[in-house]
């Protein structure tokens, strides 16, 4: 453990991953589901996944305090869960919900290498998850109360996410920094017809650290702008393209929804991060005030890593547990941004979500050895680089005056 007294909660989505192994992925996935076809398969990967999860044992593994609070039900799955979780360490699922006589939402996976994986997924406990199911008199001495992915949690977003905000309301009430972190709605789902923007102003006033992917919180507030970008370079080269005049009128309306600080992740270009005024910084009494005066009206790009990159399974989720730990350490914003895009890394060089990641105390050696960043291929107008940071400072950044242009 990093020998911190703070402890930090994960809550929101978890699930069980099944994922059959096949011999011959240069099928078409989509064939294995034709009527009548018996399909030989291998032995199958049993993982977990979702936010809590992820980004609760990438906590864990870097050495923070952490409990998970996510729902389940009281059968195999459920069990199969809770194993998992356990084998990491035994405290981990103290905060579990377990439901009598409800589905463990769990996903199975279809993998080949000819088309798109294929995901059967039943969404189970995590559509049920709600205020009631909170263990609120666990939560009072903890310092961070984390959520993930309420755009797959039905509860969530219904009534354009008005339990989702009473959530972060009560937390809030107690003195508890809170993030949020998103997931891509299905647009042809219940959850990719909502009205985001109402959901986010409902909810953010009571978020301190907002952490969506650019291509989230762009389906959700300027799906124009999405639906062009994908529709031109597709799904996968899109961030790319996106310049540094969208990143900050997305952020700044975020901001003025309420979020202190808003971080976009942005793939393998990195991390992109806004903060808001020193005095609403302040109002989080957490960081000591010569700490505060750096985390307020900040604009900074930190790029990504060069890494070996085997999967991206959990990659958002990781990077935010890395972005969490530096946050306990009251660490500057270079730096935390710095150990978030490190733990990322680490992420990427393993095929599933968290056996990448390693201790703290790893993680900043290897950053100290000399570890080297990729180039932001982003369109930055008017941005400065620092060579000693190696991080791109925007024109609303409280520094950006005193670099060399």
């Amino acid at each position: 453990m990093l020998g911190l007294k703070h402890e930090v909660v994960i809550a929101g989505h978890i699930c069980l991953d099944i994922i059959p192994e096949i011999a011959d992925r240069r099928v078409e996935a989509s064939t294995w589901l034709e009527p009548g076809r018996l399909n030989n398969v291998g032995p199958a990967i049993i993982a977990t996944g979702g936010a809590v999860t992820n980004t609760g044992i990438a906590l864990n593994k870097l050495g923070v305090r952490v409990k998970l609070l996510g729902k389940i039900g009281d059968d195999l799955f459920g069990k199969a869960i809770l194993d998992k979780c356990q084998s990491y360490d035994g405290n981990l699922t103290d905060h579990m919900i377990i439901s009598k006589g409800e589905v463990s939402s769990y996903t199975i996976v279809i993998s080949s290498k000819k088309s798109d994986r294929i995901f059967l997924h039943c969404p189970g406990t995590n559509d049920t998850f709600s205020i009631q199911d909170l263990p609120f008199h666990k939560l009072k001495n903890i310092t961070l109360f984390h959520f993930g992915y309420p755009p797959l949690m039905r509860n969530m977003y219904m009534n354009n996410g008005e339990m989702l905000s009473q959530i972060f309301q009560r937390v809030k009430s107690e003195g508890i920094m809170t993030s949020l972190d998103m997931a891509m709605p299905d647009k042809e789902s219940e959850s990719g017809k909502v009205n985001w923007r109402n959901v986010l102003k409902k909810t953010l006033p009571y978020v301190d650290f907002f952490l969506p992917s650019i291509e989230e919180i762009l389906y959700m507030l300027r799906q124009d702008t999405f639906n062009k970008l994908q529709e031109k370079y597709g799904s996968s080269k899109m961030v790319s393209y996106i310049d540094s005049k969208l990143l900050s009128s997305v952020a700044e309306e975020l901001i003025q929804m309420g979020a202190k600080t808003v971080v976009l992740k942005l793939g393998e270009q990195g991390l992109y991060m806004r903060t808001t005024q020193e005095k609403v910084i302040n109002k989080l009494q957490f960081f000591p005030k010569d700490v505060c005066m750096k985390w307020s009206n900040r604009e900074l790009i930190m790029p990504s890593y060069k890494v070996n990159v085997q999967g991206t399974t959990g990659a958002g989720d990781c990077t935010i547990a890395g972005y969490i730990t530096c946050l306990l350490q009251k660490l500057s914003p270079e730096e935390t941004l710095r150990g978030a895009v490190a733990v990322g890394g680490y992420n990427v060089e393993k095929a599933d979500a968290t056996s990448g990641i390693v201790s703290w105390k790893e993680t900043t050696a290897r950053i100290k050895r000399g570890w080297d960043h990729q180039s932001v291929k982003l369109p930055l107008s008017n941005w400065q680089f620092n060579k000693e940071t190696n991080i791109w400072i925007g024109p609303n950044d409280q520094m950006y005056n005193n670099e060399e242009k």
